[in-house]
């Protein structure tokens, strides 16, 4: 059984920026396709990033593109999402998770789930 497990949330005012890690208790991320996911209370879990295996590539929300960016380092087993210019709306509880496949940002394809890390944008 995958595990997952988030870190790196925090308090950060707007502009500010945080960095999010997602370790993985795999030998290895090999195979899998990590995305990065947010739920703000009151509202649906959305689709933040995600990014392949097989070539790194990655997607975006329309929402952060060209403010967030996703990485990973597979010899570590972790996935990385910069965090930049960070704005109140971004607020949410932000959940890694992986599925053996494509990378993509449709979240019922994901069979693997982290506990989620809180992140607050605040003056």
């Amino acid at each position: 059984q995958l595990h997952l497990v988030e870190s790196g949330g925090g308090f950060v005012q707007p502009g500010g920026s945080l960095r999010l890690s997602c370790t993985a208790s795999e030998l290895n991320l090999n195979g899998l396709a990590i995305g990065w996911f947010r739920q703000s209370l009151g509202k649906e879990r959305e689709g933040v990033s995600c990014i392949t295996s097989a070539d790194d590539s990655t997607d975006y929300a329309d929402s952060v593109k060209g403010r967030f960016t996703i990485s990973r380092d597979n010899a570590k087993k972790m996935v990385f999402l910069e965090m930049s210019s960070l704005k109140p709306e971004d607020s949410a509880v932000y959940y890694c998770a992986a599925r053996r496949g494509g990378a993509t940002m449709t979240i019922s394809l994901y069979n693997y789930w982290g506990q989620g890390t809180q992140v607050t944008v605040s003056s």
